[in-house]
């Protein structure tokens, strides 16, 4: 066994009452909201009818129900009333009303997405076309403002730099863009 660890790690404990009141308003709390997680559960994945209800050690009530406590109630007891098919399928259309509405938001979302994807694909295409020229052989009219005066600066600078390079090999005099 190793000696350096410091707790027992996850162990089996014994079920029964819990006999310290602090410990047995936390374990209330805590097995609880596992409950509710499960019912919750069971109702999403299954549709099921679920009903729970419960009293704190300190007698305060706490109760999970879906589609309602009467509903489920009364389907457990046989008393299924007009009304309450009429409710439950009025929250049922709402619901599968809903989910159309979520749906279709998704798909056009899905489609603006994939026209976004579109654009960036033939961008990257016309930036590798571009760099595949020689950044001076791009038309004037795809360039813009911006990039028309920093090729006027880099022409410039090209034009002074053979004129440099001229003079120097010459020993003649040459003019000079500023």
């Amino acid at each position: 066994m190793d000696e350096s660890k410091k707790t027992k790690g996850k162990k089996k404990i014994e079920i029964k009452k819990i006999e310290k009141e602090d410990d047995l308003l936390v374990t209330f709390s805590k097995r609880r909201s596992g409950i509710y997680k499960k019912a919750n559960e069971i109702v999403t994945l299954c549709g099921a009818e679920v009903a729970f209800l419960a009293f704190s050690p300190t007698g305060k009530p706490y109760s999970f129900a879906h589609p309602s406590m009467e509903c489920v109630t009364n389907s457990f007891l046989n008393q299924n009333s007009l009304q309450d098919d009429k409710i439950h399928s009025i929250f049922e259309t709402y619901n599968q009303s809903k989910i159309d509405e979520l749906t279709k938001e998704y798909n056009e979302l899905v489609d603006k997405l994939q026209i976004e994807r579109e654009k960036m694909k033939a961008l990257k295409q016309l930036a590798r076309e571009r760099d595949a020229k020689g950044w001076w052989e791009t038309p004037l009219n795809d360039l813009s403002y911006p990039e028309l005066k920093q090729m006027e600066a880099s022409f410039i600078k090209l034009y002074n730099n053979l004129a440099n390079q001229l003079n120097e090999t010459s020993g003649g005099a040459s003019s000079h863009v500023t």
